[in-house]
């Protein structure tokens, strides 16, 4: 069933809006928005000429989130690019919507929708680039008892080996640049 958001349009803040009202790590993510380089040329070039008249992105978010401070400025970044219109939807003021995008049953952001201009949700990338997610998805499958006495250990491994494929630089925005070309070209 396609979930539809129109309800939604204008609910949300502008980029420039969810970064001004940061009360947290807004720094940072100012960093990682001017740290953003594009890869190479071609995927520019598409993010240049895609055709997205039709096409908004709504972005479930909030500024404490380390996966919302990293991804998000190259999403930002990416939709300029694209010319697609852009709103944050914060979390904590829009659970409705949140619960209807859990990640593995859990309220994991950002979630980043593109949306139709009838409101229908046509695609959704997020929390992370799928290398970077990896980790979490083994974690979860192998870790169901929430009780079990190595759940926070072995939960503490994952979000070390996610930080770790993170890496220290910029590299990895070049696979959510990726992600996202591949979620446009089937829209």
């Amino acid at each position: 069933m396609t979930i539809n958001l129109r309800h939604k349009f204008g609910q949300g803040l502008s980029p420039q809006e969810f970064v001004d009202k940061m009360t947290k790590n807004q720094e940072q993510f100012q960093s990682w928005y001017n740290q953003f380089s594009w890869p190479d040329s071609s995927l520019r070039g598409f993010f240049e000429g895609a055709h997205t008249d039709n096409l908004r992105c709504t972005i479930i978010a909030a500024d404490w989130c380390g996966d919302v401070v990293r991804n998000v400025p190259a999403i930002f970044r990416l939709m300029e690019t694209a010319n697609i219109p852009t709103e944050v939807l914060v979390m904590e003021e829009h659970l409705d919507v949140m619960d209807e995008f859990l990640t593995m049953g859990g309220r994991s952001i950002p979630v980043v929708l593109f949306v139709s201009a009838q409101g229908d949700v046509v695609g959704r990338w997020g929390p992370r680039p799928q290398y970077v997610q990896e980790p979490m998805v083994a974690f979860k499958s192998a870790n169901t008892d929430k009780n079990a006495p190595d759940y926070e250990e072995n939960l503490k491994a994952a979000r070390q080996e996610i930080m770790r494929r993170y890496g220290e630089g910029t590299g990895y925005q070049k696979l959510i640049a990726e992600e996202i070309k591949e979620i446009l070209e089937r829209i």
